[in-house]
């Protein structure tokens, strides 16, 4: 297995196109003042903005298809098009648009709909084989017309290339693109996954992740392929936390169209462990990317558990570990401050001995014990703030209970952090 460029369109068979579209900026116009503002854009008489705000993702064959989505009460439109039309465990294209969320909107499943119903008229595909996808501002009404213009350009800039103009399309507040594929060999056929995300705030996923589109190559049956998500995600996203806010249109699909040629992976075989295993390694490096480019963060915050009595009580702890506003600021500030470590452990609910627990910081610069059996031992002050001052760090807790582990995925927290959120919307 190795990681490789090419994102969602490393697989074959599968193409992408990013375009910028206008959403956010039609989101305050009337509907005519929208529907004017995006023919000038088509038409050249509106210079587009730099970024891309509305991405398509295509098969050229239908796929097996499965999905997760947020567990908030309140969820965006898309959301519940999507569950519809992957009833079927089938779809064939994704269309995702930033700057605007399309949630709490009395129009909001008529619009997602609409998106669905642009792409397949102008690809020749079933309404339900379509999934969607929205990002942005909360609470505002999605602007239809400049989605709807912009369908037909999108789908002729369709590309073997286009995944890194998708994977911009559908940043908000990001830094970077999340666009990565792994390749591996299985029963003596390539198998690519290949992934696309976005998301630096608002992350707190109890499911999955903000946004985030896979492919495969590989012939994965339908249930298999909603199993193999599944474990994806509980050691991925799951333990992904940015500020600890969960959002409303949280969005993890995954489509497979078997172009690589390998026999159906079926639930329990070995193909099926290899295959989770493929697809758990990549979701990890997206997961670790996300966190890395949180709001406003400097650092990657990684807390890795061990030597805990299950499973549950490894995830419990370490994402309490760095989820702790107290830690994160320590590690904004390059500061060893280890009791809020065993504080964040004491008050996360997982059966722990606490006068077992070890702890050590963790950098490229080197390793600093701080505790031992649950108690202070002394360090060179200095020496921890070499460590801590690298922009990947990571806490290492051995909790001497069992022999399951757990690694967690956040960042420090910094003033920009208030800064970003502050006027996100205005």
């Amino acid at each position: 297995m190795k990681f490789i460029d090419g994102g969602v369109t490393a697989p074959q068979g599968f193409r992408a196109a990013g375009i910028y579209a206008g959403v956010k900026a039609c989101t305050h116009l009337t509907q005519a003042e929208a529907a004017n503002f995006a023919a000038d854009i088509r038409s050249g008489k509106r210079a587009p903005e730099s970024k891309n705000d509305l991405a398509l993702i295509c098969a050229d064959v239908p796929c097996t298809a499965a999905g997760v989505f947020t567990s908030n009460l309140v969820k965006g439109a898309p959301i519940a098009v999507c569950l519809k039309h992957l009833q079927d465990g089938k779809a064939q294209a994704i269309l995702a648009n930033s700057g605007n969320a399309n949630t709490c909107n009395a129009d909001g499943e008529e619009k997602a709909e609409a998106m669905a119903s642009a792409v397949a008229e102008a690809l020749n595909l079933r309404d339900e084989d379509v999934l969607v996808g929205s990002t942005g501002v909360i609470g505002q009404p999605l602007p239809l017309e400049p989605i709807l213009t912009a369908v037909p350009a999108l789908t002729q800039k369709l590309s073997t290339h286009g995944s890194l103009d998708a994977a911009t399309a559908i940043m908000t507040t990001d830094t970077v693109p999340k666009n990565m594929a792994v390749e591996m060999e299985l029963a003596g056929k390539t198998i690519r996954i290949g992934g696309i995300s976005k998301g630096s705030g608002m992350i707190h996923p109890n499911m999955c992740t903000m946004l985030c589109f896979l492919t495969t190559d590989a012939a994965v049956e339908a249930k298999a392929l909603d199993k193999a998500l599944r474990f994806a995600v509980a050691d991925s996203f799951n333990m992904l936390s940015v500020d600890e806010d969960m959002s409303t249109n949280d969005t993890c699909v995954i489509l497979a169209n078997g172009k690589a040629g390998n026999a159906e992976i079926q639930e329990g075989s070995a193909d099926f462990t290899a295959f989770v295993e493929a697809l758990k390694a990549l979701c990890v490096k997206i997961a670790r990317a996300m966190a890395k480019d949180g709001e406003g963060a400097s650092k990657l915050l990684v807390c890795a558990v061990s030597g805990a009595a299950s499973d549950a009580d490894a995830r419990t702890v370490a994402k309490a570990v760095i989820c702790s506003s107290l830690v994160k600021a320590a590690i904004f500030g390059a500061d060893a401050n280890w009791g809020r470590v065993l504080c964040a452990i004491g008050y996360a609910g997982a059966a722990v001995d606490i006068h077992k627990v070890d702890v050590d910081f963790t950098s490229p610069a080197g390793t600093l014990p701080v505790c031992r059996n649950g108690a202070g031992v002394p360090f060179d002050e200095d020496l921890g703030k070499k460590i801590l001052l690298e922009d990947e760090i990571t806490v290492q807790v051995m909790l001497h209970d069992g022999t399951a582990a757990a690694a967690a995925y956040g960042c420090d927290l910094t003033y920009n952090y208030v800064k970003i959120n502050g006027d996100y919307r205005t």
